[in-house]
């Protein structure tokens, strides 16, 4: 019986190659994982996010940054792109290219069913590492459900949300955003989508 052996990089060559790479992969502790497209639904979830978080940092210290910002997560050794990620107060970065971000204070992934067991389970347990990170979003996109892992000193506390008529309080960043709007445009759920004019 024969076994194709694994390819392995170095986090260096990874990222030379990540950097030039047409598609994004994470680096997930010696192997470099290709990342799949979202769906029209996880483009909108992320944009509403993206749009509510820059309206509530607009004259404040915070930024946030959707799909592209790689975020390092030690003391392992990995690499990822969560689906959109911010901070508050001076980011810190890798390198001079800055494209890696080291203090991440809310991370959020938008589940599918090819990634959520990986979401929910391994990738989780590694970002509740980041000693910066507050708090830790998973937004399901096909129903009204968003699971929120906050940190409350060395302990992480699971608040789970389903009503659409309640309001995401992130004390990470200091935003509340009405889960109504995080759904915007889409019909979960048998719920009438919800226009945003």
């Amino acid at each position: 019986m024969s076994t194709a052996a694994l390819n392995r990089y170095t986090p260096e060559e990874y990222l030379a190659i990540d950097r030039l790479a047409e598609f994004k992969s994470e680096y997930i502790d010696g192997e470099i994982v290709a990342m799949t497209g979202g769906s029209r639904p996880h483009n909108i979830i992320v944009w509403n996010l993206s749009r509510f978080l820059g309206n509530c940092f607009e004259g404040r210290p915070c930024e946030s940054y959707s799909n592209d910002m790689r975020v390092k997560i030690k003391p392992s050794t990995r690499y990822v792109y969560p689906d959109l990620v911010a901070v508050c107060g001076e980011p810190s970065f890798e390198d001079a290219e800055v494209d890696i971000l080291l203090n991440p204070s809310l991370v959020v992934e938008v589940l599918s069913r090819s990634t959520q067991s990986y979401d929910r389970g391994d990738k989780s347990s590694h970002y509740r590492k980041i000693d910066t990170l507050v708090e830790y979003l998973l937004i399901a996109q096909d129903r009204v459900s968003i699971e929120q892992y906050r940190r409350q000193g060395d302990v992480w506390t699971l608040t789970e949300i389903t009503d659409p008529g309640a309001t995401l309080v992130l004390e990470s960043v200091g935003c509340q955003i009405p889960v109504r709007e995080i759904y915007a445009r889409l019909d979960v759920a048998g719920q009438d989508a919800v226009r945003v004019e």
